[in-house]
């Protein structure tokens, strides 16, 4: 896994300024996943205003939140550890390690909005934004989903475990009670606290009996006369069976043993044993699940679904899973009964109720504001074996389609693209073909980055893309002067002509000041020097002064005599070669023989012969004719020597 680089800055503010028009207009500006919006207003603003009504306009605006990035990372880590199982694993994976995925997943969650509500109380932040907000209000609503989910589609709960279950998920997402409790026992008198029975009947809303019973318990002590009363609903209470999925019970056994239950609470009812306590009276109604007294409960009860839980605890706790859409259903109808229209959260907790997994999925992407919450529930939902019937139209099933649509908007984002690769990586139809456009608009700011992009390019064998950001930091390396970078920038595209061009300038650079730079990357340049012929020259010419520096004069006579006539030096740079030949020519000691000197005489003629149909200044032509006098008296000195010392070697 590679590290990610942030690069939380502000973004650059682009200024429109005044056009000259005849009315008010509007105008947009498409970027990388954000729109710039703006309004050009009526000409004759004075010279240099601007206008200041700019708007930038982003698709997936929680991307730039701190806190939210944290999902994006955590789920990322568990979302690759769940394709990697997948491989890695040779048996068919358990149900209970695709739970606990997905417990994984809402533990992200939940530590996500637990951080913006810290910081929401926090004494040093004045206030979060709206945003902020709302953000904290789609966490929620997306936690609620998945843990349903998770309890119909990935666990499975069959029936008896199933309402333990739905106990649980709402007792989490309706966790008020709790700080009405606190405050209550900590009260000097907590059974005449005026939230007493608020809490109680909640409590017996939820399911929680023992805490029901403990707050009850506390009343009894302070009312001697009507302690036969709460002891007949402790008793009640106490009695109140309860399913236990790994006990000796069978389903069977428990709904008879839950009847006898019913009825006694029933019977007591009939029997006005509770007559004289209107809240006692209503804790009876509840434990019979009467509707109307549950529905007299909606400011406890707060929504449709903790009202279908409740309801079906004490008339149906042993309900099966193809039966609850009916309950849902009906639940809704009564307690929103004066609603138009229901909300968008709960159309999608009555799709889930229904256990129609599509449509689920589907009202998601319409309601949340963006792919992430779908985008892996449906992996982990494919994982289960539960989506292998939903493929669409256009090719991609609908688990690639949503990573795909997902992994796209994490890579408008400046350091969340890295994220992105994996997810592309794991959609085997189109996530190379997705990833080759992605990549190519990442902005390539530094060489670190760069690097990093084409090694992920490199990994995944996208030649194309490889030589395409070697060629972009070249040239920008290039623009910047820095020849050594730019080099081995254009040696890894292995891009022939840019690799020349770079010679050259080296070449040029040389020239100008005598020596070269960045001679360690050109001496080591191996079998790369091959790329191009101007290159091999470079590397070759290196070597020999790197020969000459080392005084092996033999050997870098050779090979400065061979880059002349194997023509691989451009014919603008032989006068440079012809004169780097003079100090050898002028050693004590013959280096070039006699055949060597013609050759280099030969070089020098044919240079000097092209060189008159230029028309150099009159200043230049001086100077080269003073070279050539000069290369022309060392090489006859030198064809002297060498025909001498050959001769007297012949002799002998």
């Amino acid at each position: 896994m590679w590290e990610i680089e942030e690069l939380d800055v502000e973004p650059i503010t682009t200024v429109i300024p005044w056009v000259n028009s005849s009315k008010s207009r509007l105008g947009f500006e498409w970027g990388p996943g954000d729109m710039l919006f703006y309004e050009t207003v009526k000409g004759g603003g004075p010279k240099g205003k601007v206008c200041p009504l700019i708007h930038v306009v982003r698709k997936d605006e929680e991307m730039y939140s701190p806190i939210l990035r944290k999902l994006f990372n955590e789920s990322h880590h568990i979302f690759v550890g769940l394709q990697r199982s997948q491989e890695e694993s040779a048996s068919k994976p358990k149900t209970h390690q695709f739970v606990s995925i997905s417990k994984n997943y809402r533990s992200v969650i939940r530590a996500c909005i637990e951080e913006l509500q810290h910081i929401a109380v926090s004494s040093a932040v004045s206030a979060l934004t709206a945003q902020d907000y709302n953000q904290i209000s789609i966490l929620l609503a997306v936690e609620l989903i998945w843990n349903l989910c998770e309890i119909l589609f990935i666990e499975a709960a069959p029936a008896g475990t199933l309402l333990l279950h739905l106990l649980d998920w709402v007792q989490v997402h309706n966790a008020g009670v709790d700080d009405e409790a606190q405050e209550l026992l900590h009260s000097e008198d907590p059974a005449q606290h005026p939230k007493f029975w608020d809490v109680v009947i909640c409590y017996v809303l939820q399911g929680r009996i023992q805490e029901a019973r403990q707050l009850l318990a506390k009343q009894a002590t302070q009312k001697p006369a009507a302690s036969s009363m709460f002891k007949t609903m402790d008793g009640l209470l106490k009695k109140m069976p309860v399913f236990n999925p790994s006990g000796n019970q069978t389903l069977t056994e428990f709904e008879l043993k839950w009847g006898h239950w019913h009825e006694e609470c029933n019977r007591h009812l009939e029997d006005s044993s509770f007559a004289s306590n209107s809240n006692m009276e209503t804790v009876c109604k509840i434990l019979l699940g009467d509707k109307d007294t549950l529905l007299s409960q909606k400011k406890h009860l707060t929504n449709w679904y903790h009202f279908l839980v409740t309801q079906l605890l004490y008339t149906h706790p042993a309900v099966k899973p193809q039966d609850l859409q009916y309950y849902a259903q009906e639940c809704m109808d009564m307690f929103l009964k004066n609603q138009i229209e229901p909300e968008p959260l709960d159309s999608i907790l009555l799709a889930a109720f229904k256990f129609d997994i599509l449509q689920v999925i589907k009202d998601c992407s319409i309601a949340l504001n963006n792919w992430w919450f779908v985008a892996h529930l449906t992996d982990l939902l494919d994982h289960c074996r539960l989506l292998q019937s939903h493929n669409l139209h256009f090719g991609s099933n609908l688990r690639e389609f949503l990573l795909l649509e997902y992994a796209s908007g994490l890579f408008t984002h400046h350091s969340l693209w890295q994220l992105a690769v994996d997810y592309f990586d794991y959609c085997p139809e189109f996530g190379k073909a997705y990833l080759e456009l992605h990549i190519e608009r990442v902005s390539l700011d530094t060489e670190r980055k760069a690097l990093k992009v084409l090694r992920i390019c490199e990994q995944r064998q996208m030649t194309e893309q490889v030589r395409s950001i070697c060629k972009i930091m070249a040239k920008k390396s290039l623009h910047n002067n820095r020849l050594g970078s730019a080099l081995s920038w254009s040696i890894r595209a292995k891009d022939a002509g840019f690799a020349t061009l770079i010679s050259d300038r080296f070449l040029e650079d040389y020239c100008s000041r005598g020596s070269f730079s960045d001679l360690e990357l050109i001496d080591n340049l191996g079998t790369s020097m091959l790329l191009s012929d101007r290159l091999t020259f470079l590397g070759k010419y290196c070597e020999f002064h790197r020969l000459y520096g080392e005084k092996r004069f033999t050997e870098a006579a050779k090979l400065l005599l061979s880059l002349m006539t194997a023509r691989l030096a451009p014919r603008s740079f032989w006068m440079t070669l012809l004169t780097d030949a003079l100090p050898l020519l002028e050693q004590k000691k013959v280096i070039f023989s006699a055949e060597q000197t013609y050759e280099l005489m030969q070089c020098l003629e044919e240079l000097t012969s092209s060189d008159q149909n230029e028309h150099p200044s009159e200043q230049e032509d001086d100077i080269e004719i003073t070279k050539v006098e000069l290369l022309r008296l060392a090489l006859a000195r030198n064809l002297a020597s060498a025909i001498v010392q050959e001769g007297s070697v012949n002799a002998f």
